[in-house]
């Protein structure tokens, strides 16, 4: 699913990080625990310029603590860059979060006196994976609004924690077009992607046709199959049963189902899922460049 979802202010986002950049000394990255690669904007590796990165794989309480391993090996591959699980929803995790940050920023930047002369960092990330929640609690106040609608900060944000960290937070942004048929559905799924942006039955349809191959077991528990539905299409259709979405005559509202489907597994309903992991996402890669 190709998307093309890239509204003014995200175009203005990226000119004025382009601007600030130089005045960057570590860039934090807010990445969603459940998809790391697709959540990962492409477009920031190349901004930050291989400055010392943290990247914060938000909304673990939601993904496979397995894979979420995996992730974190994969990532701290990478010179400069070290790696944090984040639940931003529980704040006592947050409250901890300024001293774990300042603590890599020591380690990242050895020859600066962050008393005398904060560190200067950037809070980059996709819509909704979580940056203003984060904001809001390494500063201990409200800084920037909050919602789970995609692109609710729309302008650049700056604060003094006080602590050796000066923060700048900015709008989440996409890239223009997001050709990876794989990497667009996960960004669907998990909500990162406007709704008016997507065709529900076909994200829902992904989404079904992942967790009956990858999550079979977390299925048959939150909807108490007695045997496994047999496609991506009879699931929707059973969900839609179970859960409401029949009209008139019977029939399976498709829609219904699909919010459904959806919103159970966003929710956590299903149990803690990850949508991707290092070996597939290279597997299908490696597929897509033989095609082409």
């Amino acid at each position: 699913m190709a998307v093309q979802w890239y509204p003014g202010h995200m175009h203005k986002a990226r000119k004025k990080i382009k601007e600030v950049m130089p005045l960057i000394d570590v860039v934090i990255e807010v990445l969603d625990a459940r998809i790391p690669y697709s959540s990962e904007n492409p477009a920031i590796a190349e901004l930050r310029q291989g400055r010392p990165c943290i990247k914060i794989l938000n909304k673990a309480d939601l993904a496979d603590p397995e894979i979420t391993k995996l992730w974190i090996k994969y990532f701290e591959q990478e010179a400069g860059v070290k790696t944090i699980e984040l639940i931003a929803e529980r704040k006592n995790q947050v409250k901890q979060l300024p001293q774990q940050i300042l603590a890599l920023c020591r380690r990242m930047l050895p020859e600066r006196n962050l008393e005398k002369k904060p560190a200067r960092v950037m809070i980059l990330g996709i819509p909704n994976v979580g940056k203003s929640t984060l904001m809001n609690g390494l500063a201990g106040r409200v800084l920037a609004k909050v919602g789970n609608e995609p692109a609710v900060t729309k302008a650049q944000q700056k604060t003094i924690l006080g602590n050796g960290i000066q923060l700048l937070d900015t709008p989440g942004i996409l890239w223009p077009r997001v050709d990876d048929q794989n990497t667009g559905y996960r960004l669907a799924v998990t909500g990162a992607i406007k709704s008016t942006a997507m065709d529900y039955e076909d994200v829902a349809m992904y989404a079904a046709d992942f967790l009956l191959k990858a999550y079979p077991d977390a299925l048959t528990h939150r909807y108490k199959f007695k045997s496994l539905p047999a496609s991506d299409v009879e699931l929707l259709a059973i969900v839609g049963r179970l859960r409401g979405g029949l009209r008139a005559g019977g029939r399976i509202d498709m829609h219904k189902a699909s919010e459904v489907l959806l919103h159970n597994l966003r929710a956590g309903e299903l149990g803690r899922i990850s949508l991707e992991w290092p070996e597939l996402v290279a597997e299908q890669q490696q597929n897509k460049n033989e095609e082409n």
